[in-house]
């Protein structure tokens, strides 16, 4: 009956037209209140308990991280590489404008983000070779729900931080299933441009396949910094977006040059001679893996007490030499110029390059940019934990409550196995996620099915990545699917055309979903290969 009575209000708030957040935490305030044993200090310390969670510390930075990395010319760079790899299929441009939002995924740990970085430009990109203006805004809707599933994922965080899984293990986790997932986007768009006759891009070879990868490159080594950081045992999932939030910001500011005071101002002039350039560029790969040899390398031997920082830094400095003179003497022996003399050329440009950064350092760190996007971040932030703090709240309510125990005696006692518990839980995620936003209805459905789950002998891991799932799924159905309202905004076009759009392609997505569910190796082989099974304490 009490069970019944918390839930009836939180309803009723939500059709008064309350937030969800404010919802949640009123319906347990009064429930506390009035028909509970419990006292009302309780809801202060529940929720002092979410501002000091350490696993949930990692959202405000990936939030950061996510807003420095969804500059207009990060996600361009993506596109470009995307259609140099795939593009050259029928259908190509809308092949790549997935892949483009997988690799966006991996940067963000958010769908939003993802729908507005990557859509923006595709979908215009599409209109322009004659797509539909429907196809388009219907595969980015879902292809930006991939945001949540690849790593980083907020909404991984935040089960885990929920149930006291792993977080190393659900990213881990995740890898497969998002490869999955976009790897069947692609393959119904391909039938369907086959059928349609949708156009494909010309074949312009892996040189610029070459040529987009490193253009991209930086973005995407972030992907490598946060997964190879916290599996190489370098620092926590925290640290890792505390780390992922300041890469972000420097590669913004001072590398991809796409806001704060150095911006549109390329490293190599127009008017510097092609001697300059090329002992200029020959240095920037030389430098450049070096780098990347020294933190790959880091991450690969922090446990190690036998390879030291200095042998590291030789070989990396050895290899960077080699990659530096070998650029620089084949360019250079096309100019008829020899090393020396290019090397000497682009002395000037390093110095040039050098000196606007230390000049404009402070200038981008604290501009109106700059903090633009850190305002941004933070209202992201604040509205985000606000919904989890309430909705930890609840959840707490319902275990003082025995709510989750007395689910769990019923279920049982009425014949469920796994099979149709997962069943129930698939049916009870997707009606959810068309009324909540994806981390409240999380943090409120996971302390109640995890005991369910590990009653039944459900994997904790399997059953994050179905949760996952259907959170993504319930960000493209009506009537609150967030990607849907955010489509239409980036589009003009109304909510109703938006979701008949997105219909087709969620098939798609719930054909996935059916995988997940009854194949669990695909959401457990690589995290307990890697990390061992998760285990549970009872």
């Amino acid at each position: 009956m009490e069970a019944l009575i918390l839930f009836v209000m939180v309803l009723a708030l939500l059709f008064l037209g309350l937030p969800v957040g404010i919802s949640l935490g009123l319906s347990s305030i009064l429930f506390i209140t009035f028909f509970s044993h419990d006292s009302l200090s309780s809801v202060a310390i529940s929720l002092f308990g979410a501002g000091q969670h350490y696993t949930l510390l990692a959202i405000p930075f990936f939030i950061l991280a996510s807003a420095f990395m969804s500059t207009g010319g990060v996600a361009k760079r993506l596109i470009n590489f995307a259609i140099a790899s795939v593009g050259h299929f029928r259908g190509g441009l809308a092949m790549a404008s997935v892949l483009a939002c997988m690799m966006f995924a991996a940067l963000s740990g958010s769908s939003p983000a993802t729908v507005v970085a990557i859509g923006t430009i595709a979908i215009a990109g599409m209109r322009q070779v004659g797509y539909s203006k429907e196809f388009a805004s219907g595969i980015i809707a879902n292809a930006g729900t991939l945001g949540i599933l690849i790593p980083p994922s907020i909404v991984m965080v935040v089960y885990a931080a929920s149930t006291n899984v792993s977080v190393g293990r659900m990213f881990l986790a995740g890898v497969i299933p998002g490869l999955l997932a976009g790897g069947m986007l692609m393959l119904a768009i391909y039938v369907v441009a086959r059928i349609k006759g949708l156009p494909s891009e010309p074949w312009k070879g892996f040189g610029a396949i070459v040529r987009g990868g490193k253009e991209a490159g930086w973005g995407l080594f972030l992907i490598v910094i946060i997964m190879g950081g916290i599996y190489g045992g370098v620092f926590t999932p925290t640290e890792a977006a505390v780390v992922a939030a300041v890469y972000a910001m420097l590669i913004a500011l001072f590398v991809y040059r796409d806001m704060g005071p150095l911006k549109d101002t390329p490293w190599v002039l127009d008017s510097d001679s092609a001697v300059a350039r090329v002992g200029f560029n020959g240095s920037v790969y030389g430098v450049s893996f070096f780098l990347v040899w020294m933190i790959m390398s880091f991450f690969a031997t922090a446990g190690s007490e036998t390879v030291t920082a200095g042998e590291r830094a030789v070989w990396g400095l050895v290899f960077g030499l080699g990659i530096a003179f070998f650029y620089i003497y084949k360019r250079g022996h096309d100019l008829h110029e020899s090393m020396l003399r290019c090397l000497l050329a682009g002395l000037p440009v390093w110095r040039r390059n050098l000196v606007a950064v230390v000049c404009a350092f402070f200038p981008a760190l604290f501009g109106s940019e700059s903090r633009k996007v850190m305002l941004e971040g933070t209202k992201t932030t604040v509205m985000l934990m606000f919904i989890i703090a309430n909705a930890l709240l609840f959840a707490h309510t319902l275990s003082s409550e025995r709510i989750p125990q007395v689910v769990t005696e019923w279920m049982l006692g009425v014949g469920f196995n796994w099979f149709t518990f997962l069943i129930a839980v698939n049916i009870l995620l997707l009606i959810g996620g068309q009324f909540m936003e994806p981390s409240g209805l999380l943090v409120i459905v996971a302390p109640v099915v995890f005991p369910i789950a590990m009653e039944l002998g459900v994997d904790p891991i399997h059953l994050g990545i179905i949760m996952v799932v259907n959170m993504e799924i319930g960000m493209i159905t009506p009537p609150i699917g967030l990607n849907l309202f955010v489509t239409s905004g980036i589009t003009g076009m109304s909510l109703a055309r938006v979701v008949k759009a997105a219909m087709p392609f969620v098939a798609v997505l719930f054909v996935f979903l059916i995988l997940v569910t009854y194949v669990p190796p695909l959401s457990t082989w690589l995290p307990y290969s890697i990390m061992g099974p998760e285990l549970i304490n009872p």
